[in-house]
This record gives C-alpha cells, structure tokens and sequence, in this order.
C-alpha cells in the first residue's frame, strides 16, 4: 500500500511538471531563450487560481484565468527583451523579480488554502472513493490535462504560426524573408510557454489544497531537466516527438528525485535538484553525452557493415 501511495505521488507530481516542462520546451528548444520568468509564472498561475476560487469562481474558470495571467506575464518578458533591447536573461528575471511582490500582493499573505473547496482533484466524486483509488483518479486527471497540452502544442506548431515560431528560433532570417516579424514570435512564444507553465501552478496548487509564496522556487531548474531528458529520449527514439519526450523525462526526472529524496532526506531537496540537474547535463552535452554519442556511432556503423 505505501509504495501504491509513493507511486500515486511520483506520477502525480511527474505529470504536473511535464506540463511545466512542455512550456519551457516552447522556449529553451524552440526558441532557445533563457526564460528565467518561469520561476515567477508558475506560482502566479497558482496564486490567480486560488484567489478565484476562495472567491466562488468555478475551478475550470479560474485554472483558465490562470492561464492567461501567465501569458501576460510572459508578455511582459517579451516586451522587455523585444522593445525594450534587454537582454533575454536580465528580462526574464526583471519578471521574475516583479512577480514575487505581485503574487504577494494578489494573494495578501503568503498562504491561501482551499481545502473545503471543489477543485478538479477535491470533489465529491473523488471524496467517495478509497484514498488509494482516489490517488489514481487524480494521476488519471492530470494526465487528462497533459494529453490535452501536448495535443494542442503538437497541433500548434503544425500550423502556420507554429512553423514560424519553430523558424524564429532555427532560421529568423527565414522569417523575415517571408515578410515575417520574428519579434512578434518571440512574444508569442513566451506569452504561451508561460501561460502553460501557469496552468501547471493552478494544478499544483489542487494538488496541495493551498497556495505557498515559496511554491515557485527551482522550478525553472525542473523543468529544464525533464526537457533535456525528454529531448535526449527522442533524439535516440525517432518515432517519438520531443514533446512526448518531455512528458516521459518528467516522469522519470520526478521519480529519481523522489528515490534520492526517500534515501537522503527532505531537508536535501534543493541539493539533490542541483546534483541531478548537473548530471542532466553531463548527459546532454557534458563529457557523458560525449561518450554516449561516440558509442551510438560507433554501433550504428557496426551494423551499417554487418547489413554490407
């Protein structure tokens, strides 16, 4: 039964930052912009939520007012790096920083609980069922939530709109040949990263009952790593998207942390997030990512002569 428990929470948890890690793939792999605001948007998604909610708007309604609050705030980044000529780094962390005494402000404290209310993963139907099946119902919603952020991004990025974005970040010069602006898929780009990456605060916050001033920190971190593990996946899996790949580096991301922090501690938290996220990159383009490449090469040509 407890590892039941400890699973419900590693997929729960896994789930949550892969819609986390689906907008920050918008911006480190589309249109490799270090979106630090990211830290900011996902309790601002959460503390918007919350306030709605403990004011009697329905819980569909204020995770989707959620969702739009982040896509200001991503905005806002946009503006400052794109019209403002500040650099894409300070820009993220100018909102970041703005943030923190926003959500504060939106919040008027620095807690607001909702326990009693009726949310997506607290309502009668879930109440009626043992806590066990209940945690499994709640993986089942989310997961909901995920599928429907990665088929909407995937249809996305097919579309006209998505190619440009896609091509802001590979090729501008492409994009401006077409009589394209690219700072306007620049805006575009963080307005719906971080509107995503809101929508997955508004879930955390279902999922803890309450919203926390603290809830956002290290979050960009996370999710930069189930990106890059996502990605590497893919890389090596040819019929898998990226975004697909997101979701499954996020789940086992969140379940190697859960295993360090089972053996070390809860007080270790932002520790074992550094360590793994330093390992993360090791294998991406570290000297482990190095050799990993030098071995799929040297098998792939193994095999080329083997069919020869």
């Amino acid at each position: 039964m407890y590892f039941l428990n400890q699973l419900s929470t590693v997929l729960q948890m896994g789930f949550i930052y892969a819609i986390v890690g689906l907008g920050v793939y918008i911006t480190y792999k589309i249109l490799d912009f270090p979106d630090l605001s990211v830290d900011g948007t996902f309790p601002l998604g959460g503390v918007v939520f919350s306030v709605l909610l403990t004011a009697g708007c329905p819980w569909p309604v204020a995770m989707l007012v959620s969702f739009f609050a982040g896509a200001a705030a991503g905005l806002v980044t946009g503006v400052l790096h794109v019209k403002l000529k500040i650099n894409g780094l300070l820009a993220g962390i100018i909102t970041m920083t703005a943030l923190v005494s926003v959500n504060l402000l939106i919040a008027g404290g620095p807690q607001v609980s909702f326990s009693q209310e009726t949310t997506l993963l607290n309502n009668g139907f879930l109440n009626g069922l043992a806590r066990t099946a209940a945690n499994y119902m709640q993986v089942l919603f989310i997961l909901l939530i995920v599928a429907l952020c990665k088929v909407l991004l995937d249809l996305f990025l097919k579309t006209k709109s998505g190619f440009l974005l896609r091509a802001t970040g590979d090729n501008p010069q492409l994009v401006t040949q077409m009589g394209k602006n690219t700072d306007n898929y620049k805006m575009l780009g963080l307005s719906l990263a971080n509107g995503i990456v809101a929508l997955a605060g508004s879930l955390y916050c279902q999922y803890s009952a309450s919203y926390s001033s603290n809830m956002g920190t290290g979050t960009v971190v996370i999710a930069l790593a189930c990106v890059i593990i996502g990605c590497v996946i893919a890389k090596h899996i040819r019929v898998m998207a990226n975004t697909t790949g997101v979701v499954i580096g996020a789940l086992i991301y969140y379940a190697i942390l859960s295993v360090a922090m089972l053996l070390l501690g809860s007080d270790y938290t932002r520790l074992i997030v550094a360590v793994l996220f330093v390992i993360v990159l090791l294998f991406d383009t570290g000297l482990i990512g190095r050799t990993v490449k030098k071995l799929f090469r040297k098998r792939n040509k193994e095999d080329g002569d083997a069919r020869a």
